[in-house]
């Protein structure tokens, strides 16, 4: 199979396991926590990882200083924060409201990479499509015409997870630029793993680290499955067409929420998921 098939397969399979998630995560809050959840879940992302590099990277763990340093922000800023600020955010917004924020990543990556990096600057496609992917965004958050006339723009929930985006989105930068070429299953293993450390200490502190539900386990394997596949599917292909592809995530969630959760999605959120594809694709040109 030629390398653009896989990695277009890889990163469909990555949106299901990334619409899978708030489902999980949403069930095991019934019977447990936010931090809870999250030590046990990043427990078996690095455990879902580990064969994964055995059999991909022939076992071999060594990495050098300058990738460590990158592992290290992507594990702070990308999973202690930006993960926990999502896993939060669930339990104040529908699945779809947090799916849909956090795919607005784009924006953010076009915009740290000329502010911050100084590298190419916007175009009027660029500004066209973030400029529609934020009305996107506020057609979801609204969720109603008269929420919108009255400026009810969002709740917490959302801005927690518009944190979060941002958050991941330094992160993404940080991946492409430095670990471009390290293989998937190690970068995954890293970053959770150093995470779960984290995690692990300050819930032997304050909670404990047993297992409350299935849920949390099964969190842990749809995230490592989803991220390695998402990194195996950015080494093959654009990421104009990776933001393309993530689209068909809410589109997955929205079913999930309203299949299992038994979450209503109106006519506004529906037209905010179809206008975020105008926004990609101007932000592909």
């Amino acid at each position: 199979m030629e390398t653009k098939k896989i990695g277009v397969l890889a990163i469909i399979c990555a949106n299901i396991m990334w619409a899978i998630e708030p489902i999980l995560a949403k069930l095991a809050y019934r019977n447990s926590h936010v931090i809870h959840t999250s030590t046990i879940r990043t427990i078996f992302v690095a455990l879902t990882a580990l064969p994964y590099v055995f059999i991909t990277n022939n076992g071999k763990f060594v990495i050098n200083r300058k990738q460590f340093g990158a592992l290290f922000y992507i594990a702070i800023v990308g999973t202690v924060t930006a993960d926990l600020l999502y896993l939060l955010a669930l339990t104040k917004i529908p699945v779809v409201n947090a799916i849909l924020i956090g795919h607005m990543q784009p924006i953010f990556i076009v915009l740290i990479c000329f502010f911050i990096l100084r590298e190419e600057k916007p175009s009027k496609f660029d500004y066209l499509g973030m400029l529609i992917m934020m009305i996107a965004g506020l057609l979801v958050t609204t969720r109603t015409l008269d929420n919108l006339s009255t400026l009810k723009l969002g709740t917490s929930g959302d801005l927690l997870v518009l944190a979060a985006t941002v958050a991941w989105s330094t992160t993404a930068v940080a991946m492409k630029k430095y670990l471009k070429d390290m293989n998937a299953g190690l970068i995954t293993f890293y970053r959770f793993a150093m995470a779960a450390v984290i995690f692990v200490v300050f819930s032997l502190i304050r909670y404990n680290v047993a297992i409350s539900n299935i849920y949390q386990v099964m969190i842990g394997i749809v995230v490592g499955i989803g991220t390695i596949l998402y990194y195996e599917g950015l080494k093959r292909i654009k990421a104009a067409q990776v933001s393309s592809l993530e689209l068909s995530t809410p589109f997955f969630g929205a079913f999930l929420g309203f299949a299992i959760l038994g979450e209503m999605i109106t006519f506004m959120q529906i037209s905010g998921i179809l206008l975020m594809f105008a926004g990609v694709y101007f932000l592909s040109k």
